[in-house]
């Protein structure tokens, strides 16, 4: 019992941390090296009180260790930054390897969410690129209201009842070229939307990942591995 309740206890005590982390990233865009340390050195506590094996222990190190060098690739690419990648390092230690997989879907989705808004928040006014503008504002949206479905439906949700819209719409005649149609203008839409955030931002805008990290951890913490018993989740 003691153990299961230390279990829990260092849990709560990440999720505390994680929430720290997505307050310091959003302020400052920065997360701090203690709290990214102090989440590393508290993972063998974890491992004990779940009585983790060997084999278990070795998974987790690994998972850790081809983290950090899939991450220091991205942060040589400037595509992340450096407490981002020592963040994930140290939750590779804490989470089980398929459940990290589900984390960093997670993840990219939000993150990919947060940096459309911010980008198109983040665009040079210009008096004659009025409509690129609002095709540009309607991209985002689109992409914004999509990521929010796939989070949506990721987290547990139930999905729309997309197969009965489509049979709908294929039951009339003009069913491919009202699909075709569709697709062709959501894709022109998002490209030349997504074209014209990317040429027009105001300064440079660093990529919100430490939140997106901190509240895809989050989700998966308060989906999985709190309300279980410590030690059901291992390598699940």
């Amino acid at each position: 019992m003691q153990g299961i309740d230390f279990s829990y206890g260092l849990l709560a005590a990440l999720a505390i941390a994680l929430l720290i982390a997505a307050v310091t990233d959003l302020r400052r865009r920065q997360i701090d090296n203690w709290l990214n340390a102090a989440i590393a050195a508290a993972a063998p506590l974890y491992w004990w009180a779940s009585g983790y094996g060997l084999a278990d222990i070795g998974w987790q190190l690994g998972l850790a260790l081809a983290t950090f060098a899939v991450t220091t690739l991205m942060f040589v690419l400037r595509g992340m930054g450096g407490g981002d990648v020592k963040l994930l390092t140290a939750l590779a230690l804490w989470i089980a390897p398929l459940d990290f997989m589900r984390m960093i879907v997670m993840m990219a989705l939000i993150g990919g969410m947060l940096s459309v808004f911010a980008a198109a928040r983040n665009l040079k006014p210009a008096e004659h690129e009025r409509v690129r503008t609002v095709v540009a504002k309607v991209a985002a949206s689109l992409w914004v209201v999509l990521s929010l479905y796939a989070i949506f439906v990721i987290g547990g949700g139930t999905p729309l009842p997309l197969g009965t819209m489509l049979d709908a719409v294929a039951s009339t005649r003009s069913a491919p070229w009202i699909l075709a149609a569709s697709a062709a203008a959501i894709l022109i839409t998002a490209g030349l939307g997504v074209r014209h955030i990317v040429r027009r931002q105001l300064k440079p805008l660093p990529i919100p990942y430490g939140l997106a990290i901190s509240a895809a951890g989050l989700w998966l913490l308060a989906s999985k591995y709190l309300p279980t018993a410590p030690g059901t989740a291992n390598l699940g």
